[in-house]
């Protein structure tokens, strides 16, 4: 008998399976890790207790957290409180489809190549893009991915990124780019947005791709146009937006202005915040770079009957047919969160869509004029936003936040910690939930606070 009893494997079976590997002991399976970081001996762990106990000690741990069902939520940053229709979780919790995974044998996967299909047709709708796959990790790992497949394309081994591009995005790309001996350049911030100027300065021929991010994480649009120009004006050179999937049914789709890539993260089209994931990477692009993707591409024909189907039309994976010439070794389908997306459009409608936009658009406009009206709140730039809105003062930001806090109010993203020579401040985001009570909460405690 094993130790521990709920471990199959018996002492004897161990044992076999050392000897056939030539290891003596389980302890050389680690012998890679330095003696210093393992741990010694046993875990120092309680004794075994019933599963009533069990599901009471973690009940009271569940009970410390505090959600967007206890506190206001003004947080954003790629993770937006928008309102769920229940047919999404209804849906989405149905035994055929919350097992939803990668088609690994996809011709019998019709729902799941349905849904993914479906998927596709309207990010490309929403983008105004050719092509977009299913689907990755988050927003952060399709900036990286999509950096990747154009700087291949372009033979260049440089990417210039805006440093208003969301923070975490930029460190996953660095290290990706690390691996692979990619150069990344970071284009300057000036006033919230992107230094045209400066981007010209760093944009030279051997930059392969332009990244910027607009609404950017500041939560300000960006001279797209422009980018876009002067990425183009040397060949094979590329320019990828990042962007909001609301925002983009109440702004120029990047396809009409030339973008080559688009990708953005998908949370808020159905996908709960969950302290942090699992959520969905976005990716659309033109049809130059359909065979450096990573991820899949799902078509519709007919059966041997006429019937509508549903193929994998293209998996340029490491998995399948591209092996050690994959440019991406992204696994895993985010399959239940892009059907939670695509329940989620499919309800809302294009109506819909253009109508939380405007709610998002209007609200946070509202809590923003009502802020710059306390005269210790700094306008740090009086550009257009979707969303999300930065102030400045001179409190220390922690602190602000800690008071809201104590009034029930997620009240944004720390400013200095995100970027120290911008001061104390918050990047506040505003969803068509709020309410005009909640947001004049806001506004009068922070009139307390400062």
């Amino acid at each position: 008998m094993s130790k521990y009893p709920y471990i199959p494997n018996t002492d004897n079976d161990v044992r076999e399976m050392l000897d056939v590997i030539g290891v003596e002991s389980l302890e050389d399976l680690f012998s890679d890790i330095p003696s210093e970081l393992r741990v010694k001996g046993e875990l120092d762990l309680p004794k075994a207790k019933s599963e009533g106990e069990v599901f009471s000690y973690l009940g009271r741990l569940a009970k410390k957290n505090k959600t967007v069902n206890d506190l206001t939520c003004f947080l954003g940053g790629g993770a937006y409180d928008h309102y769920i229709p229940t047919a999404v979780h209804h849906i989405t919790g149905r035994s055929e489809f919350y097992t939803a995974y990668t088609p690994y044998q996809p011709e019998i996967s019709q729902g799941t190549l349905q849904y993914i299909f479906e998927f596709q047709t309207l990010m490309t709708r929403l983008t105004g893009m050719e092509y977009a796959n299913a689907s990755l990790y988050d927003s952060q790992t399709a900036v990286a991915e999509a950096a990747i497949m154009t700087v291949s394309m372009s033979k260049k081994n440089k990417i210039a990124i805006s440093e208003t591009v969301d923070p975490q995005a930029i460190k996953v790309l660095k290290t990706y780019a690390h691996a692979r001996g990619y150069e990344v350049v970071i284009i300057p911030c000036k006033d919230m947005v992107t230094d045209l100027d400066k981007a010209k300065e760093l944009v030279d021929d051997t930059v392969g791709t332009v990244i910027i991010q607009s609404p950017n994480f500041y939560g300000y649009f960006e001279d797209m146009p422009s980018f876009v120009e002067l990425a183009h004006e040397k060949k094979k050179r590329y320019i990828v937006q990042s962007t909001s999937a609301h925002a983009l049914t109440n702004m120029k789709k990047p396809g009409e202005m030339d973008v080559d890539v688009v990708v953005g993260e998908g949370q808020g089209l159905g996908i709960p915040l969950s302290f942090g994931g699992p959520y969905l990477g976005l990716l659309a692009f033109k049809k130059d770079f359909i065979r450096k993707i990573p991820g899949r591409i799902v078509g519709e024909t007919t059966d041997l009957d006429g019937k509508r189907s549903y193929v994998l039309t293209l998996s340029a994976r490491e998995q399948h047919i591209k092996r050690e010439r994959a440019t991406s070794n992204i696994c895993s389908n985010q399959g239940l969160n892009v059907l939670a997306a695509t329940v989620y459009m499919s309800i809302l409608g294009k109506k819909g869509m253009k109508e939380v936009s405007a709610q998002c658009i209007a609200k946070s406009h509202y809590l923003f004029d009502e802020l710059k009206k306390l005269d210790k709140v700094k306008v740090l730039a009086d550009k257009p936003f979707f969303q999300e809105f930065t102030i400045g003062f001179d409190a220390s930001d922690e602190e602000v936040l800690k008071k809201l806090e104590e009034n029930g109010i997620l009240g944004g993203i720390r400013l200095s910690k995100i970027n120290k020579e911008l001061g104390n401040g918050l990047i506040i985001a505003v969803t068509e939930k709020r309410t005009k009570e909640e947001m004049d909460k806001f506004v009068e405690v922070m009139k307390e606070v400062l």
